[in-house]
C-alpha cells in the first residue's frame, strides 16, 4: 500500500520527525537519527551553522537523506522569527522552515499572535510553513487559511514527556483541517505517538523522549514501530465501542444460556 505523507508538494514515507538537540554525542544522535527511519530533521538555526561546510555537527548528518528543517526556536516575535527563517534560508537555500515564538521561557508555550503574524508573512515570502501551535483549533483553521503546509500542535509542553494532554483539542483540529496535523512537542513514549496516529494525525516530531532515553538508538526504532503501528491501526479503522457491557464474539454465551453445555 503507498501510504505517502504529504507536506508541501513532496512525499515522505515516514511519518516520524526528529528533534536533534538534547542528545549527548552527535554521533549518538545520527544513530538514533538512522534507526528511527525519519526523513524530516529539525534543526534550530542557533545551534549550528548550516552554510558553514565545516560545521562539526553537519558531519554527523547525510544532507542527502534528510530534509532539513530549521526552526525559530528561541525567537520571543513574529519580526525576530522572521528573521531567523530568511537567515535560514540564505545558509542553506531551503525554505521549509518551523515556526516557533515562545517569549516565556518557563513553558515555552508558543504565542499565538506572534505565531500568526509571522506564518502570514514568511507564506508571502515563499517558505514552506510549519508553524508549532498549542491545541487550539480556531488557530489551526486561520494558520491554514493563510497558506501553512502543516500544523503543528503540542501534544504538552517541550521535554515535558506528559504524552496527549490536550487530546480533544488535537482531535478536533485533525477532524476540521484539510492540511497534515504534525502533533509535537510532549510525547514521551513510542504508546504515545501511536496514539496520535490511531486518532488520525498524520505525523509527530519527537526528540526528548529519544536523546534522553538510556538507549536512545533503540528507544528511536521503538518510536518508529510505534508509528507504524498507530498509522496501521488508523487505517484499518479502530471498533468504536457501542455498549456499556461485554459483547460475545462468538455464539458460546447463547448455547451456555440454552442450558445445552456439556462437562
Amino acid at each position: 500500500m503507498n501510504d505517502q505523507l504529504k507536506i508541501g508538494g513532496r512525499d515522505f514515507a515516514s511519518r516520524l520527525m526528529l528533534g536533534t538537540g538534547k542528545f549527548a554525542t552527535p554521533e549518538l544522535m545520527a544513530n538514533a537519527l538512522e534507526a528511527s527511519g525519519c526523513e524530516i530533521v529539525t534543526i534550530a538555526m542557533r545551534r549550528v551553522d548550516l552554510s558553514d561546510p565545516k560545521d562539526d555537527f553537519l558531519k554527523y548528518l547525510n544532507v542527502d537523506k534528510f530534509t532539513f528543517m530549521p526552526n525559530t526556536s528561541g525567537a520571543r516575535d513574529a519580526a525576530e522569527a522572521i528573521r531567523i527563517a530568511k537567515a535560514c534560508r540564505a545558509a542553506t537555500g531551503s525554505d521549509w522552515i518551523k515556526v516557533e515564538i515562545h517569549p516565556e521561557p518557563r513553558y515555552l508555550l508558543p504565542d499565538p499572535i506572534e505565531t500568526l503574524e509571522a506564518c502570514t508573512q514568511l507564506v508571502k515570502d515563499g517558505f514552506t510553513v510549519l508553524p508549532y501551535i498549542n491545541g487550539d483549533p480556531v488557530l489551526a483553521r486561520r494558520l491554514e487559511d493563510v497558506g501553512c503546509a502543516a500544523v503543528m500542535p503540542l501534544a504538552a509542553p517541550i521535554g515535558s514527556n506528559k504524552g496527549l494532554t490536550v487530546k480533544e483539542m488535537i482531535a478536533i483540529i485533525i477532524e476540521q483541517s484539510s492540511i497534515p496535523v504534525v502533533v509535537d512537542a510532549g510525547l514521551g513514549s513510542p504508546a504515545h505517538a501511536a496514539e496520535c496516529l490511531e486518532m488520525g494525525a498524520d505525523c509527530v516530531l519527537v526528540n526528548t523522549a529519544i536523546a534522553v532515553a538510556n538507549d536512545p538508538v533503540l528507544m528511536a526504532r521503538a518510536f518508529k514501530q510505534g508509528v507504524e503501528a498507530g498509522r496501521s491501526a488508523y487505517l484499518a479503522g479502530i471498533a468504536a465501542p457501542t455498549k456499556g457491557e461485554a459483547i460475545a464474539s462468538s455464539p458460546l454465551t447463547s448455547f451456555l444460556e440454552n442450558g445445552n453445555a456439556r462437562v
